[in-house]
């Protein structure tokens, strides 16, 4: 099993989840999430007054999935539907999962899913 983690810009989770959905993936944790990157934040004008934007707001997408082909299948999915082609687009990681527990059911593993 793995766990895929994206973060990705806001206004691209309606694209990514539509993306995912589409490739048969079922079932995404989404977090409203703040950071930076490169980027290193920005400036902005708020009434006449600059302030620095240290943490670029984003969105964490997690996703756990049976096995290595859907992995790469919500990697695809998720690269292609996030991408904007400018600096802060986001990362992806992919790591593994020992186990997994259904509380409701104790459905263990894959079963879980």
């Amino acid at each position: 099993m793995k766990k895929i983690e994206a973060i990705i810009k806001p206004f691209k989770l309606e694209d990514v989840k539509e993306a995912l959905v589409e490739a048969g993936i079922e079932g995404m944790t989404v977090s409203e999430v703040k950071g930076y990157g490169r980027q290193q934040g920005h400036s902005e004008l708020y009434r006449g007054a600059e302030y620095v934007v240290e943490f670029i707001p984003k969105v964490k997408i997690e996703i756990v999935v049976s096995s290595d082909e859907y992995a790469d299948i919500a990697v695809d999915a998720i690269a292609k539907a996030g991408k904007t082609g400018k600096i802060g687009d986001g990362k992806i990681f992919v790591s593994s999962i020992d186990s997994v527990l259904r509380i409701r059911t104790a459905e263990e593993n894959e079963e879980a899913l």
